[in-house]
C-alpha cells in the first residue's frame, strides 16, 4: 500500500506543479493583453495630438492601432484556454489528492492493525 501511497503523492505535486504553470501561463497572456490595449491607447493619443503625423501616414497609426487590438484578442483568447486548462488542471490535482488522502489513511488503517495484532501475540505468549 505504501507503494501506491508514494506514487499518489508524487503524483499530487506534479499535478500541483502542472496547475501552477498553467496560471502562470494565463497571468502572462493577461499581462501581455492588458500591454497590447495599452499600446493601441498610446497610439490612438498621439494619432490625436496635435504635433503628431497621423494627417501624413493616417493608415499607418490604423494599422499599428489594429494589430494591437487584434494582439490583444488574441492574447485573451490565450488567457482563456489556459483558464480552461487551469480548471482542468484543479480537478485532477484534487482528485489525486483525495485518492492520496484515502491511500495514507488506508495504509495507517493497515499499519495500527497489524500493531495491534503484534501486541495480541505478545501478550498470548509462545504457543504450545
Amino acid at each position: 500500500m505504501t507503494n501506491r501511497k508514494d506514487r499518489l503523492k508524487k503524483l499530487v505535486e506534479v499535478q500541483e506543479q502542472l496547475k501552477a504553470l498553467h496560471e502562470m501561463r494565463r497571468a502572462g497572456y493577461l499581462a501581455k493583453a492588458v500591454a497590447a490595449e495599452q499600446e493601441a491607447a498610446d497610439i490612438a493619443a498621439r494619432f490625436d495630438a496635435p504635433d503628431s503625423l497621423s494627417t501624413l501616414f493616417p493608415e499607418i497609426y490604423q494599422q499599428r492601432i489594429a494589430a494591437a487590438r487584434a494582439e490583444r484578442d488574441r492574447n485573451l483568447d490565450d488567457a482563456r484556454r489556459e483558464a480552461g486548462s487551469l480548471a482542468t488542471a484543479t480537478a485532477r490535482t484534487n482528485m489525486v489528492e483525495r485518492a492520496y488522502r484515502d491511500a495514507r489513511r488506508d495504509d495507517e488503517r493497515q499499519r495500527s492493525d497489524r500493531e495491534r495484532l503484534d501486541l495480541i501475540e505478545q501478550k498470548r505468549g509462545p504457543e504450545k
